[in-house]
């Protein structure tokens, strides 16, 4: 996508200092500029990139005072990072509209409801019954099974898989790899030491404003639903089992795995590698850095922890401290 200073300062209400004629069509960090780039500087750490930078336009701050020379036509904003991340969404916003068909080498049935502007692309499947909400873009070779209902403004990447009957709310991302509703972990032992499956006949339930990243799996409920709550924020390769129900707003990072019927509070942060056992009940806002085990429940909101069993951070700390004291003894 091009931008000429000008477009920019019309779109960012800022003013331009130089060339308002100067075009950039990608961007790129500060200390990588070139012509052609678009850059932004917000941190005075890397304010020695201003003065070497090649880019051909540079967002600042208003309140920006160059001590040397500047090659970049500047456009000078009231926030320059804020400026900056309202430009990304205003282009990714562009190329989602720019997607509006349902291409015919894709399939889908008769039963199959779309809603207005959908976007399918080549070798997806929609299956029977599915509803689909307006605007939502849906890439090539996804896989959605029947009887599903997905919400509006959604963006479902290519490889992503939807089981049959779940349910995914408005302004939902899904990226590659994502796979939605396989069955849970469920296995009983026989006598003979062998293992009988146990079927899982319940679905997933994600909600609003939620983002799954690349190849994380959200397992269905064996009966009822796996529930994922409003604005969750989840990483790539983590591991939803199922029946477990995430709060609302909890953000997890990668490699993190829940075992069944866990139940994680609102506004919870699990750092990378974070591993939680089944059925234990995790309060509301609170932290678990990375690596941290979580065996039993949390009851106290607000908490910190570390460790495997997690105990708050400061705790771990000081027993570490001493367990390092020890080992040079």
């Amino acid at each position: 996508m091009e931008f000429t200073a000008q477009d920019l300062a019309r779109l960012l209400k800022g003013t331009v200092e130089g060339d308002e004629n100067a075009t950039a069509t990608q961007f790129a960090k500060i200390e990588h500029g070139r012509p052609g780039t678009l850059s932004f500087f917000a941190n005075p750490q890397y304010e020695s990139y201003v003065y070497t930078s090649k880019a051909s336009i540079l967002i600042v701050d208003k309140s920006f005072v160059p001590k040397q020379a500047v090659t970049p036509t500047l456009v000078r904003v009231d926030n320059a990072y804020s400026a900056v991340a309202a430009l990304l969404k205003y282009t990714a916003d562009k190329k989602k509209k720019a997607k509006r068909h349902r291409s015919l080498r894709a399939r889908w049935f008769l039963s199959t409801r779309f809603g207005k502007r959908v976007y399918l692309g080549a070798f997806s499947y929609v299956g029977r019954h599915t509803r689909i909400g307006d605007n939502t873009i849906i890439h090539e070779q996804v896989y959605i099974g029947d009887d599903c209902t997905i919400g509006k403004n959604c963006i479902f990447y290519p490889g992503v898989r939807i089981y049959p009957g779940m349910v995914i709310g408005d302004n939902v991302i899904l990226h590659s790899g994502v796979v939605i509703g396989a069955d849970g972990f469920g296995n009983a032992p026989r006598p003979d030491g062998s293992w009988e499956k146990i079927e899982h006949l319940g679905n997933v339930v994600i909600g609003n404003d939620v983002e799954i990243g690349a190849n994380t799996t959200v397992d269905r409920a064996q009966m009822e639903s796996t529930v994922i709550g409003n604005g969750v924020r989840i990483d790539n390769l983590c591991m939803i089992a199922h029946n477990v129900i995430i709060g609302d707003h909890t953000a997890m990072a990668a490699q993190t795995g829940i075992a069944g019927s866990a139940e994680i509070g609102k506004y919870c942060i699990l750092a990378g590698q974070v591993g939680i056992a089944g059925h234990v009940k995790i309060a509301d806002h609170t932290t678990l850095m990375g690596q941290s085990g979580v065996i039993g429940n949390i009851r106290t909101e607000g908490q910190t922890l570390l460790g495997s069993p997690a105990i708050p951070a400061g705790e771990y700390m000081k027993a570490y401290a001493l367990f390092r004291r020890a080992a040079k003894d």
